[in-house]
């Protein structure tokens, strides 16, 4: 339970029509399974006790006074485990037979909710024996036990105060309004929703597609337990359809026709950060939902749930082919957007053989054809000086000829070295005046070819980059319209490889061995035409400072988490004594560089995580890092 995971399951258990006692056998067993795996909540099926399908039999008090027994039986033979259940249950009260769920916890009924919308169409006629639920709260006999009954109530854990529990049932997800948003807006950010949904064709998928997606409107984590084929199969056939979602991504989901458990965490920070982090996702303080608490011992939730290494690229080929088809779609129409109300005669761009300077060009060259202007009004600008090596120089050549544009040589190496001499830099001192001069003295070539053509230079950096600050200041951090400025370079090989493999071979072949490159500035002279600079050996692998900057920065989790996170997520690939130094240089850098991005150019947005100032971040240039490196110091200790 702590960093916000909490283990969760739902459980379709082997259920026998109409046999209370030997359901709730099944029930207490599979809660015990459950919680020696560290499970905290189990949800089981709509009228998991009796069964869903026995008709007018729920009519007959023999049958609703086993149901009410064996209910507080399993409360009393699992009183002993750290869990919650959601139980399906029939429960008269007054006059009136309802649909309910009931909460248990530590040997207590917590409360019964009802269901509100009572299907009686098609193959559904439950309103010939359950009454719809009332509008408000009561408190209700159960043994000796008084319960509030109604479905107005959450149900919150005293020592996780993130952890709170609202449940629907079934037909319930399928109206226009289902009760879970009134529910998420009184604050409950786990739903659990016991449910009998049949089989017919193509049913799973849209039952699929409403979990996800309530999941994602509410910002919550969505247990959708369904019962399975120990129901009647006189005129339907249920098969165990169980998921569990969060915010709009299944976590989790069983296959079909299969009982047992179905198991993974939820990350309830991550819930709470998106409800914070959207201003219209508005909670209703004034709410008449009561809460009903119960204790659970705060533990180390051991994972099982995937953490993707790369969470900004699909791990499907077929999504991220798509991924990249849009991200491409996006660049091109905003820069011929730009391009077109500044009534540029030519884009600009920087090109060095690297893969940043190649993703640009690419865009720049649908600009182009969105526009139908011939592709020679891209000026494609190679500038070799004392790092740049053959195969990078001819790359670039050779990219710029298969992709019919303009290309211009400027070497620079006389240039740098005359502004040494006025500077009275030593050449051979390779400090940092050294490489930004070089990098200076690029953008300033490229700016002024761009008055002289009546240009517009387009830049090339991306978002991790950005992140790091790994830019010159006024040097490759600066341009008219930055392409890539939300592109994280992870990504951004994707892009290119994806453009690889749908280009014509020529093409195609300069574009993998592109990707074959090593990343670097090359500001430093090469040694017998090799890249004497590796941008990975400095500040750190790609691989990971994307990892942080997509968990620090899209969900503001903290560095302990991000760190356990990454340990888990890249198991046999870094050691965790590397992952800790790389992620204390990327929050060191983090702060240090926030003065490059609160005057970065404009550029488009392509996901859910950018730095732009006027858009998705803004942080004070001098803000401390000190406790966040402080907590990362904690975990050597």
């Amino acid at each position: 339970m702590r960093d916000g995971f909490i283990k969760v399951a739902v459980a379709s258990p082997t259920m026998k029509l109409a046999d209370p006692v030997r359901n709730a056998d099944e029930m207490i067993a599979l809660a015990r399974q459950a919680n020696s795996e560290g499970v905290r909540l189990v949800a089981f099926p709509e009228l998991s006790l009796t069964g869903y399908t026995c008709g007018d039999l729920f009519l007959q008090s023999c049958l609703l006074q086993s149901a009410s027994t064996q209910l507080l039986r399993i409360a009393e033979e699992t009183s002993n485990l750290n869990v919650v259940l959601v139980v399906g249950v029939p429960f008269q009260v007054a006059d009136k037979l309802y649909n309910c769920a009931a909460v248990l916890c530590a040997g207590q009924v917590l409360g019964i909710v009802p269901k509100t919308n009572i299907p009686n169409y098609s193959e559904f006629y439950e309103r010939r024996q359950f009454a719809p639920a009332p509008s408000g709260n009561c408190m209700v006999s159960l043994g000796d036990q008084q319960v509030l009954f109604g479905t107005k109530q959450i149900f919150c854990c005293r020592e996780m105060p993130g952890f709170r529990i609202g449940v629907e049932i079934c037909e319930d997800l399928w109206v226009p309004i289902p009760p879970s948003g009134a529910l998420a807006l009184a604050g409950a950010n786990v739903i659990v929703n016991a449910s009998a949904s049949n089989e017919t064709v193509g049913k799973a998928s849209y039952r699929r597609s409403l979990v996800t997606g309530q999941s994602a409107r509410l910002y919550c984590g969505y247990l959708y337990a369904s019962a399975s084929l120990g129901e009647s199969s006189s005129d339907l056939v249920f098969a165990g359809h169980n998921m569990i979602a969060e915010n709009g991504t299944l976590l989790a989901e069983s296959a079909l026709y299969k009982d047992g458990l179905t198991i993974t965490e939820l990350d309830l920070q991550r819930i709470s950060h998106e409800r914070m982090r959207v201003s219209s996702f508005v909670s209703d303080a004034a709410s008449d939902f009561a809460q009903t608490f119960f204790s659970l011992p705060m533990e180390e939730t051991k994972l099982t749930r995937t953490i993707d290494q790369h969470p900004f690229i699909p791990s499907d080929a077929q999504d991220r082919n798509g991924r990249c088809q849009d991200i491409l779609s996006i660049q091109a129409h905003g820069l011929a957007r730009r391009a077109e109300h500044t009534h540029c005669s030519s884009l600009v761009i920087g090109i060095s053989g690297g893969l940043d300077s190649c993703l640009a060009l690419l865009v720049a060259v649908r600009a182009m054809d969105l526009l139908h202007r011939p592709r020679t009004d891209v000026i494609a600008v190679t500038m070799p000086c004392f790092g740049t090596t053959s195969r990078t120089k001819s790359n670039a050549e050779e990219m710029c000829r298969e992709l019919g544009v303009t290309f211009r040589e400027v070497p620079i190496t006389e240039a740098v070295r005359c502004h040494f001499r006025d500077i009275g830099h030593d050449e051979a001192n390779h400090n940092v005046v050294y490489e930004n001069t070089q990098a200076r003295e690029r953008t300033q070539v490229l700016m002024d070819i761009a008055n002289a053509q009546n240009g517009l230079v387009v830049g090339t950096g991306d978002l991790s980059e950005l992140a790091l600050g790994w830019a010159t200041y006024n040097g490759d951090h600066m341009s008219m319209y930055g392409v890539n400025a939300s592109i994280p370079k992870t990504l951004v090989r994707h892009i290119v490889q994806y453009v690889a493999d749908t280009s014509e071979p020529t093409l195609a072949a300069v574009l993998n061995d592109i990707l074959d490159t090593p990343v670097s500035p090359e500001l430093l002279p090469a040694q017998e035409d090799d890249i004497a600079q590796r941008t990975e050996d400095i500040v750190g692998p790609y691989d990971l400072h994307d990892f942080y900057l997509y968990y620090l920065v899209r969900f503001g989790f903290s560095p302990r988490k991000v760190y356990r996170l990454a340990v888990y997520a890249f198991d046999g690939v870094f050691a965790p004594e590397v992952i800790l130094k790389w992620l204390k240089i990327f929050c060191r850098r983090f702060f240090n560089q926030q003065f490059k991005r609160n005057c970065l150019p404009d550029g488009p947005k392509v996901g859910s995580v950018s730095l732009s100032p006027r858009g998705d971040w803004r942080m004070p240039s001098d803000a401390f890092s000190t406790i966040w490196l402080q907590e990362l110091e904690e975990i050597t200790e």
